[in-house]
């Protein structure tokens, strides 16, 4: 059986030696993120399915938790080996000096991810590993570390595909779509990273106006301010798990995070309406938390109400679909979307989000672009209504979107 083990991080106040790190994010937004892990410092950038694989040292390791706004996490594999039954996966897993990784007095979960005809059962391989972790623990000092699948000091990630096994740690803890500043949230929330994803696929300039006329508890324009004001996703989280790393850099992320951002040179008029007191209410509770209530407006007022100040823009949305909204009433719904968009939003690109696309049928537009996006495990378009002044034959020279 081949073993083999990734290089670590180095010990403490080191940063110079790259490792290999990925970073998970939904489905379609690969192309997003590996344009931010670039931007950070990432090299060697590969792009997978819900994931972009790259390479960096311990401050880009810093960096991807705290910046990138479509990772949902950061994983950092340390291990591998070949596994077709749970008896080669448990000594695979025993080949590996844990101490090198935790002690005895630590917490630690796994958790399983799993393609391979050989394991049917992501918690059962999971179990294996974690068997294989306590027993040698036991057998080197007569004590074992305790599982702790709320909050551990160490949490892993087992990935089998086929008979590859690699153990990776969670560099992240908490989900990196957890940002800290959403206290309020509607009965069926927007994830911040798709969000944040939507905001980049739109094309915003972090200028124009932006409007998110159904903005439930105020995700979307959120994460629009902090994109307009380079605020860092990561800003209002309370631990990353790498903090409680052995080689955790204390001063080297401190410098990350008390790193000064420039304002930016315009300041975008950023709007979120809704119909429900009770969403706009949440959606100023959230910006509240996220410091940005004088960066956005929210109001209570109708789609059909919303009228944009400016003469061009973005609006990028999430209006309801599916469960949320009866069949019966998704013909008028998208019927007003179509009409208050030819006449209210000339000058503007307007995206939507839906996992439905014969209800935009009844809008009366034609969408020019569509983008395969999955909210959770439902399958969406993403797709975007260019409103143009009179037709498209009158749109401005030099629009090429």
């Amino acid at each position: 059986m081949e073993n083999t083990k990734i290089p670590d991080t180095g010990k403490s106040g080191d940063i110079a030696e790259n490792f290999e790190m990925v970073a998970k994010t939904f489905r379609g937004l690969e192309d997003v993120l590996s344009g931010e892990v670039e931007d950070i410092g990432g090299l060697n950038i590969r792009k997978g399915t819900r994931a972009v694989f790259f390479s960096g040292n311990k401050e880009v390791l810093y960096r991807a938790n705290f910046h990138l706004r479509t990772a949902l996490r950061i994983l950092k594999p340390v291990f591998e080996f070949r596994a077709r039954d749970e008896n080669e996966l448990y000594k695979g897993a025993a080949d590996f000096d844990w101490s090198l990784m935790m002690g005895v007095n630590n917490t630690f979960a796994i958790d399983g991810v799993l393609k391979s005809p050989y394991f049917n059962h992501s918690k059962y391989i999971a179990l294996k590993v974690k068997d294989a972790v306590v027993d040698q623990f036991r057998a080197k000092t007569g004590k074992r570390p305790d599982v702790d699948t709320d909050d551990p000091d160490i949490r892993l990630n087992l990935h089998i595909s086929g008979d590859k096994c690699t153990i990776l740690l969670d560099s992240s803890g908490e989900s990196l779509h957890r940002r800290g500043y959403r206290t309020e949230a509607s009965s069926a929330p927007l994830n911040e990273v798709l969000a944040a994803g939507m905001i980049m696929l739109s094309g915003w300039d972090r200028k124009t106006d932006f409007i998110d006329p159904m903005c439930g508890s105020g995700t979307i324009p959120i994460e629009a301010a902090m994109m307009a004001y380079n605020i860092p996703p990561g800003i209002y989280r309370k631990q990353f798990a790498f903090e409680k790393w052995p080689d955790f850099d204390k001063t080297l992320f401190e410098s990350i995070y008390n790193e000064e951002y420039p304002e930016p040179d315009m300041n975008p008029r950023i709007t979120g309406s809704d119909i429900s007191p009770y969403a706009i209410r949440m959606a100023r509770s959230n910006a509240r938390n996220a410091f940005l209530m004088k960066r956005i407006d929210f109001t209570v007022t109708p789609f059909e109400d919303v009228i944009p100040f400016g003469e061009e823009g973005v609006l990028v949305s999430n209006p309801p679909y599916g469960e949320r909204l009866k069949e019966e009433n998704m013909r008028a719904f998208h019927t007003i979307i179509g009409d208050c968009l030819k006449k209210n939003f000339n000058g503007f690109s307007a995206w939507l989000l839906t996992s439905n696309l014969d209800a935009l049928k009844f809008t009366g537009l034609r969408p020019d672009r569509k983008i395969v996006l999955f909210n959770g495990p439902l399958e969406c378009r993403f797709v975007r209504y260019s409103i143009y002044k009179g037709s498209k034959k009158g749109r401005h020279k030099g629009d090429t979107s």
